[in-house]
């Protein structure tokens, strides 16, 4: 079964981690193998509540795009070293296939043997021999005679003219392989000569005198049924494969290597037939270019969004199964029928607890616990004017699983994301930050929610500085920074490139801008600033 994956936006905040991490404990409480993931580093805020309640932090998801190990290539496709060409040969005829990874005792990948290399093999005038006792067996549908030696190597010869011709000519060395028929002398020759093994052909039968002799001697010898024409023929399919290696390297695919770098190089290389390998070079088996056909998407449920630019890289190239939000709908679409879940609620995991009511699962505490922290953390503790009846009910009933109390457990929260003494003003912007598209302009809006401003305030220049920053290197119409004061209600302002945007903004907020100005009961990007903006840029 494929793993689903589960997983905010981009740039977590605590209200996207915590309804992943809920949400996956509900799929799986339904029978659904998942996992929740992050799309990027979670903040103090998130590091606390999760922290607190011993809850395990989601791993880093760089990507959804398809990779090798996604396609149905051919599994656990590969041969041994030691294999006969034959066994190669009809191995491939087998599984129709024209190309076959081989491997050694421990199944590194050593080379691909592909029908075009038997061919020319079939063609080849060499006559050495370098196989195992049992592959010439198989072969020639042989009989075993005398054994010695588990391995034979040794030049191929066949007796095809007159016996003392073959007598007076031939020099028998302990490395010659004799192919011959019921031919005493020349049998009795070769076993005293200690030649390596003696190939009768037609089931000839050796004469007992001379069996002696072969066993003193250490002689191997089969039998076959075949005549000497067919003897000849078949016998140098018997070889290793491994005898076919050449020192051209081999192409070879790793599971993990993306599927559109595969097509790109495939079209340099020509091949049909690819080894796919580990990190540690162990085959696992064969794809083919016929195979790219049959593939698997990575399958992924999205929460806390529904556009392509807050989501995970690749996301075109996945199958979406749900999508759970309480924004305004993207521009994320699907081929096939999907479950989308919207509603106009402050927290996400006000939709998750839904969900749980729906299938009639408990809520865990710690489950609870983060799941109360992830709407205080959204809402600004029912604050904000996103915030719902539907948000306040399930935030009574989250503490009576819990056990907390949301004012004092807001209050933690809320001092755990306030300490900004050791991080970077770019690390603080990036935290929480969105992209907006609005026709052909995008802007980037990043939010701050503090419990008391002012450090952000005595670094208002550096804070402006990186803003400038991240609309240049994004090529960005805007940027613009919300430092939202919990104890006061309202967010400070501070915005990119001056005066351009400060007139953008004096008439979307219907009020003289400038920089690092307080707009009281401001706290919602969502709400109260992103549409006034979308309205009148």
């Amino acid at each position: 079964m494929n793993k689903v994956y589960i997983f905010g936006h981009k740039f977590p905040d605590t209200d996207s981690v915590t309804s992943a991490i809920a949400l996956s404990y509900l799929k799986r409480k339904q029978g659904i193998y998942n996992e929740a993931r992050v799309l990027g580093e979670i903040n103090d805020e998130t590091k606390y509540i999760l922290d607190r309640f011993e809850i395990k932090h989601p791993r880093y998801l760089n990507n959804v795009k398809l990779q090798v190990r996604d396609i149905l290539y051919h599994k656990d496709f590969y041969l041994s070293k030691q294999s006969s060409i034959e066994d190669v040969y009809l191995y491939m005829e087998q599984n129709n296939i024209t190309g076959v990874p081989i491997v050694d005792s421990n199944n590194n990948f050593l080379n691909i043997i592909t029908a075009k290399m038997i061919l020319k093999e079939s063609f080849s005038t060499h006559n050495i021999l370098r196989t195992s006792y049992d592959n010439i067996l198989k072969s020639l549908e042989a009989q075993e005679v005398l054994k010695f030696d588990d391995e034979i190597y040794g030049a191929v010869n066949a007796v095809t003219y007159k016996s003392a011709t073959f007598l007076e000519e031939f020099n028998f060395t302990n490395e010659d392989i004799l192919i011959v028929g019921n031919r005493n002398s020349i049998i009795e020759a070769a076993v005293t000569n200690k030649v390596k093994l003696v190939i009768l052909t037609q089931m000839s039968e050796i004469k007992e005198e001379h069996l002696k002799i072969a066993k003193e001697n250490k002689v191997n010898i089969i039998k076959t049924p075949y005549n000497s024409f067919k003897t000849v023929k078949k016998i140098m399919l018997s070889n290793y494969v491994s005898t076919l290696f050449n020192d051209n390297r081999a192409f070879t695919l790793q599971e993990m290597d993306y599927y559109d770098d595969f097509l790109e190089e495939s079209k340099h290389l020509g091949y049909n037939n690819y080894p796919v390998v580990d990190k540690e070079g162990k085959c696992k088996g064969l794809l083919r270019l016929t195979d790219i056909r049959n593939r698997e998407k990575k399958k992924v449920i999205l929460v806390d969004h529904n556009e392509f630019s807050q989501s995970v890289d690749g996301l075109n190239e996945a199958e979406i199964l749900e999508v759970i939000d309480h924004h305004k709908i993207g521009d994320i679409s699907t081929s096939n029928p999907i479950n989308f879940r919207n509603m106009t609620v402050g927290s996400i995991n006000t939709i998750i607890f839904t969900l749980y009511q729906e299938a009639r699962i408990e809520i865990p505490k710690d489950i609870a616990s983060i799941m109360l922290g992830g709407i205080i953390s959204d809402t600004l503790a029912l604050t904000s004017p996103t915030t719902t009846e539907t948000d306040k009910i399930v935030v009574r009933e989250l503490e009576k699983i819990s056990g907390l109390d949301y004012k004092e457990y807001a209050t933690d929260i809320f001092n755990a994301s306030s300490n900004i003494d050791n991080k970077s003003v770019m690390d603080l912007i990036k935290t929480d930050i969105k992209t907006f598209n609005n026709g052909s302009n995008q802007f980037k809006v990043s939010q701050m929610t503090m419990m008391d401003a002012q450090k952000v305030l005595d670094r208002k220049d550096k804070f402006i500085e990186a803003l400038n920053e991240i609309k240049n290197s994004s090529q960005m119409e805007f940027v613009l920074l919300m430092v939202t004061d919990i104890l006061r209600n309202g967010s400070y302002l501070f915005y990119s490139d001056g005066l351009a945007t400060k007139n953008l903004l004096s008439r979307a907020l219907e009020k003289d801008i400038y920089e690092g100005i307080f707009l009281e009961q401001t706290v919602s990007r969502k709400k109260q600033v992103i549409p006034a903006i979308m309205e009148n840029e």
